[in-house]
């Protein structure tokens, strides 16, 4: 469970790493990279946790990451067999080689919407997501000219929504990272019990008024805003494999179901039962 600074090998002049598949649905993967990534995956329902922003992907969800944004691994917690496609571009691709070149301004352009977070649906999302699917069976030139190709599709498109309101800005020092780390990988493990702000505020070693101000100020929410969540995301993932809404509320750590009925409404802006019927109807 440990956040970790990723690179691309330091002696590979390529632009692009592809991760082929990676499977890392046993681990709590929070981390970040001064790469931009792409991510594709197929035949899963799971957690989109991106920067400060949550929420659910079904079936498949195709996005891009700008550099710096801490995320969790897309496939973190999936049980069904599925596929994924991961593509790292180097900075150095966005600074040296696209931004001077009058006739790659389009590329420039998504790049710097990367750093909002990019959600990808529709046809978009379907096409790209089988280009990606084919990048690792492509010889090198091949390889590059096809990720051109998708850069190119992804810059022409509008179907995609933005998954913050602002440029997200990755404010965390190193130690801080650490910090955070730790804190995430608790409200994973003892999200379905009780978790009090003192409790975490000792865990960190800090008072709890100098643990409220540091944990607003570096996730921009306070800690019950983001343990619910945090729980409001693992409980649609309940619901998704056909629990009940009272089951659900007290797996995911609530101690009433008014409560947790009122929580679900702010956070996804409908109730959980009008959540399940309309994921059901969507299903048949």
């Amino acid at each position: 469970m440990k956040i970790e600074l990723e690179t691309i090998d330091p002696l590979s002049k390529s632009p692009f790493r592809l991760l082929h598949d990676p499977k890392l649905s046993h681990l709590f993967y929070w981390h970040f990279h001064p790469e931009y990534e792409l991510v594709y995956i197929e035949g899963a329902s799971g957690t989109r946790h991106v920067g400060d922003h949550i929420s659910e992907y079904e079936e498949t969800d195709l996005v891009l990451i700008g550099s710096n944004i801490p995320h969790l691994n897309f496939d973190y917690g999936v049980k069904t067999v599925y596929r994924e496609e991961v593509l790292h571009i180097k900075p150095s691709f966005k600074n040296t080689f696209v931004e001077p070149i009058p006739e790659l301004q389009s590329l420039n352009r998504l790049l710097d919407l990367s750093r909002y977070g990019l959600a990808f649906h529709g046809e978009t999302k379907r096409v790209v997501g089988e280009l990606l699917k084919e990048l690792h069976t492509l010889k090198p030139f091949e390889y590059f000219m096809a990720i051109m190709s998708i850069l190119k599709r992804l810059s022409q498109s509008n179907e995609f929504e933005l998954l913050h309101k602002k440029p997200y800005k990755n404010r965390y020092s190193k130690k801080e990272q650490s910090r955070i780390r730790d804190i995430y990988a608790l409200i994973d493990e003892r999200y379905q019990g009780k978790i009090s702000v003192d409790e975490v505020a000792k865990f960190c070693n800090l008072t709890k008024p100098a643990f409220c101000r540091y944990f607003k100020k570096a996730t921009g929410s306070t800690f019950i805003e983001f343990l619910n969540q945090y729980r409001i995301s693992q409980s649609k993932r309940m619901l998704l494999t056909g629990k009940n809404v009272s089951e659900t509320c007290f797996e995911c750590g609530f101690e009433s179901l008014s409560y947790f009925n009122r929580t679900f409404k702010k956070v996804t802006g409908e109730n959980p039962s009008a959540f399940k019927k309309r994921l059901r109807s969507n299903i048949i």
